[in-house]
């Protein structure tokens, strides 16, 4: 093949994308049609949960048109990181609203799965040997660390995916993978050079995020040569320009030239984007140089108890002139109410944190500027083992929050204003993110299992 054509329906399933776009694309003849899944973006609670971040419908929707069109036009559609998550349990919740479309469009094709779930002992080994890596700030593991985690999954490769066309999928459904693999996958099983390959695939992953002040998600057409790729988007009201290209190196990565995969890292800086035409982009000069050893990156997440929050905004400019005196004092106040309920061991058993809205939440002590806003937002966090206590806790802090006096004033005030009755409320289960780590298999088969189905 001189060029291969790969389409990216959106950045991720379910987030939606225009059929007038699709359709577009789809008449623009590409020899593939790929779709993310996942990401860690919306925080760790869909991995340790195992519920998706979209729902049944907006995924089937988008899933339909994807289907109909590949089956249409005779080429592989490829789902990565299913259900957000990527686990098996995310898995089978995307092949079931597969299965369900399948049924109902009368759609028979071969359909290849892969499972990223990693199995706990496998890995308690690989820690044993030395065949993990901690990745930069990340904390220490052992074996209690991975016993606690609800799911853990490795971020495939391509090599899962390659598998899978080589036994004639028609359709992939991947659990949790590199973004780039999914794109990847058909032009280096096709021969194309590795490095246009990867950087092509790295600005698809994210649909029409690499146009030029995108509204909504959207599609992404790129076609690959052996010196280079294009891109265009398909909605005819998105331009892409050389600026809005390049800038996506940055997009959810450490550094704006290389990306690290697993079997080597894609080096961008020597790259030339240079404008085609008003909305097309052509890129040239990328290298690829292959890993001294082929590494998985490990995401795991578990549960970290029940949470309830709290939400108050004050007014008050002489409370906002003491803020952080009259937080210290509110907080000394709700622990030892808290101690007064469940006694002195309840400190080891919750959580609580107050966090600031108008005055460095965001940045926390890296905030540049410190200056005092003329109104704050109050967000009082509790998490606690059980959702009886829970409630209990942030009941009796959202009392004492509302009325936490300032020395200035000798009577009952009320520095917080609440804009919702019940003041607390429970947000659920809480997860957390544990293993920020690679580890080195002998073989991508070590973690990622495949299954073939006939539907």
């Amino acid at each position: 093949m001189e060029t291969i054509k790969v389409m990216a329906a959106s950045g991720q399933l379910g987030s939606g994308f225009s059929e007038e776009s699709f359709n577009r694309g789809m008449s623009w003849e590409p020899d593939m049609i790929g779709c993310d899944s996942g990401s860690t973006d919306s925080g760790p609670f869909y991995l340790g949960s195992g519920k998706n971040h979209f729902p049944h419908d907006a995924i089937k929707r988008d899933l339909r048109l994807i289907l109909l069109g590949a089956r249409r036009n005779r080429i592989p559609a490829v789902i990565g990181s299913a259900g957000t998550g990527g686990s098996n349990e995310h898995l089978e919740i995307v092949v079931k609203i597969l299965q369900e479309i399948s049924t109902e469009e009368n759609l028979h094709f071969r359909l290849g799965i892969i499972k990223s779930d990693i199995d706990k002992e496998y890995l308690k080994e690989m820690l044993d040997t030395g065949k993990t890596a901690p990745l930069p700030n990340a904390p220490s593991i052992d074996h209690n660390t991975i016993d606690d985690c609800s799911h853990i999954v490795g971020l495939a490769g391509v090599e899962p995916y390659i598998e899978c066309l080589d036994n004639g999928c028609d359709v992939i459904i991947g659990g949790r993978s590199s973004d780039t693999s999914i794109y990847a996958s058909l032009p280096l099983k096709k021969g194309f050079p590795p490095a246009i390959v990867w950087h092509a695939a790295k600005i698809l992953e994210c649909g029409a995020a690499c146009v030029a002040q995108r509204q909504y998600p959207d599609c992404m057409f790129a076609t690959i040569d052996q010196h280079g790729f294009s891109l265009e988007p398909p909605n005819m009201d998105y331009i892409c320009t050389p600026v809005s290209v390049a800038s996506h190196m940055l997009y959810e990565n450490a550094s704006a030239f290389k990306l690290i995969e697993p079997s080597g890292v894609l080096d961008t800086e020597q790259a030339t984007y240079k404008a085609i035409n008003s909305r097309s982009v052509r890129v040239e000069g990328s290298r690829f140089v292959p890993a001294n050893q082929y590494s998985i990156k490990l995401e795991g997440a578990r549960f970290a108890g029940h949470l309830s929050t709290i939400l108050g905004g004050v007014r008050d400019p002489v409370i906002i002139g003491q803020l952080d005196s009259w937080l210290e004092g509110m907080e000394q106040k709700v622990r030892q109410r808290f101690v007064t309920i469940y006694g002195d061991d309840i400190q080891d058993k919750y959580r609580l944190l107050f966090r600031v809205y108008g005055k460095n939440a965001v940045m926390g002590e890296l905030e540049p500027d410190q200056t005092t806003a003329n109104e704050v937002g109050v967000v009082v966090e509790i998490v606690a083992d059980s959702e009886e206590m829970v409630r209990t806790l942030a009941s009796v802090a959202a009392h004492i929050c509302v009325h936490y006096p300032v020395p200035e004033w000798s009577g009952l005030i009320t520095g917080l204003a609440y804009p919702y009755s019940p003041a607390a409320s429970y947000k659920g289960p809480l997860y957390e993110f544990t293993l920020n780590h690679v580890v080195y298999p002998e073989s991508y088969q070590d973690i990622f299992k495949t299954e073939y189905h006939n539907i």
